[in-house]
């Protein structure tokens, strides 16, 4: 173990550390890795760069703090990373093709994004902590405040535990994700407090012209025991999947004032495969809508006029037409909910397929004056207030035992539909508990 401030390190929240705190990784990588320790105390500093076999110990009362100067974090470039469509600064805590490294204890690192959130010239935002290609990861016990971008970002990384860990970044604090696993696979994410400015947890596999992420699906992932405030949404998924996302339980989880709860989003010509997600005993609270599918994900400099992707039509299906199937979701309920209980808005020429929706349990409630909200972000998608589960271009399907407390509209409404199951459907505020537009199969058993 390398107590850093034997070597020089200086806690007083104002000496920029960076230099000496290199040295200090030095020695330890020259020892083969070890432990580097940093005691009670405040630490300004950029960029800490590990290597294998090493811990970084934060012991309570130690805060790290991150140096609002760009020069203090290098740039990670497509040179240095080839297939990397993002260029950036480097984390604040780093890790670059290593291998068995742990970030643990009781401390807090600050990324003190303040300095960055809203300053033009620097786009490219460091990452609270970045690791890439690395394998056998270990984030535990820590406190991470402040980010400047997204704040846990691991990318085509193996064999990850988060556990126990929270994340507080302002609920006004742009883009700064909580956790970000790219292209990751053996993922273990538990016991983990969420309350960030933009997505909660968020699983990603790369767009179309990530030549790096696209190649590695992000797969077998477990994320459980998690508190998720704030943010865009809870769990979500996309919409930079081209490498595919599968092989994913999210469970026993609570969601409060996260927007949308579980949210998987893509569009045309992104390409990739959700498959197999299980979604089950799930609380939430205050959010827009529980649980999307939005296959016309419109941000990202997506123009309405743009037929490709956003066209209503059916077009042909090519090898980069995005499949989302087998989606089991249960034991959902929801309280407080403003837009819809659910809203699932496939493409045509390859609809949402396999979805089991049962017990789930959703209680919209009376918004003020005219305010409505978009259930998804799609440019076609209308603006709801209290509506119920919308579902359209979707097959193969079944849903069980809803019960949906609307304040307009049906209960269930299926447009474009086929081989739909539907048994158990309790309505309240509504006279109408299931809607089928003409075209659509559906089997009801009330």
């Amino acid at each position: 173990m390398i107590n850093v401030k034997d070597y020089g390190v200086v806690g007083d929240g104002v000496t920029n550390n960076t230099e000496v705190i290199k040295k200090v990784i030095d020695i330890a990588e020259a020892q083969g890795g070890g432990t580097v320790y940093f005691p009670a105390g405040r630490y300004l500093t950029g960029t800490i760069e590990l290597k294998d076999n090493m811990t970084l110990y934060l012991d309570a009362g130690c805060e790290i703090l991150g140096s609002p100067n760009p020069d203090d974090y290098p740039m990670i470039t497509k040179e240095l990373l080839p297939g990397y469509n993002r260029e950036g600064h480097s984390g604040l805590i780093k890790a670059f093709k290593r291998k068995n490294v742990s970030i643990i204890g009781r401390g807090t690192l600050n990324g003190q994004g303040q300095n960055w959130w809203h300053t033009p010239e620097n786009v490219h935002r460091p990452r609270a902590i970045q690791t890439i290609l690395c394998d056998n990861l270990l984030i535990q016990g820590i406190s991470i405040i402040n980010s400047a971008m997204w704040t846990v970002h691991p990318i085509c990384c193996t064999n990850i535990t988060i556990d126990g860990i929270t994340i507080k970044n302002p609920w006004n604090s742009p883009n700064t994700d909580g956790i970000n696993p790219e292209s990751c696979s053996n993922v273990h994410i538990s016991n983990c407090t969420v309350d960030v400015g933009d997505d909660c947890l968020t699983l990603k596999s790369g767009t179309e012209d990530d030549e790096l992420q696209k190649q590695r699906p992000c797969e077998n992932i477990v994320i459980t025991n998690c508190t998720m405030i704030n943010g865009h949404g809870g769990v979500v998924i996309g919409s930079e999947m081209s490498g595919g996302v599968k092989n994913v339980t999210i469970s026993n989880c609570v969601f409060n004032g996260t927007d949308r709860g579980i949210r998987i989003k893509t569009r045309r010509k992104r390409g990739g495969a959700v498959e197999d997600v299980i979604i089950s005993n799930i609380l939430m609270e205050n959010v827009l809508s529980p649980f999307v599918i939005n296959g016309y994900y419109q941000c990202g400099g997506a123009s309405p006029d743009d037929e490709s992707l956003f066209s209503l039509k059916k077009l042909p299906i090519e090898d980069n037409t995005p499949v989302i199937r087998n989606i089991n979701i249960s034991n959902i309920r929801a309280t407080g909910v403003t837009a819809s209980a659910a809203y699932i808005y496939g493409i045509p020429e390859r609809p949402v397929e396999g979805v089991t929706l049962s017990n789930f349990s959703v209680e919209t409630v009376k918004t003020e004056g005219d305010l409505k909200d978009k259930p998804i972000m799609a440019f076609h998608a209308p603006f709801t207030r209290g509506e119920g589960v919308f579902c359209t271009n979707i097959k193969n399907s079944t849903f069980s035992n809803i019960s949906v407390k609307v304040q307009s509209g049906p209960a269930v409404e299926f447009g474009d539909a086929e081989d739909i199951r539907v048994s158990g459907v309790h309505a309240e505020g509504t006279s109408e508990p299931i809607r089928v537009k003409e075209g659509s199969y559906v089997k009801v058993t009330l």
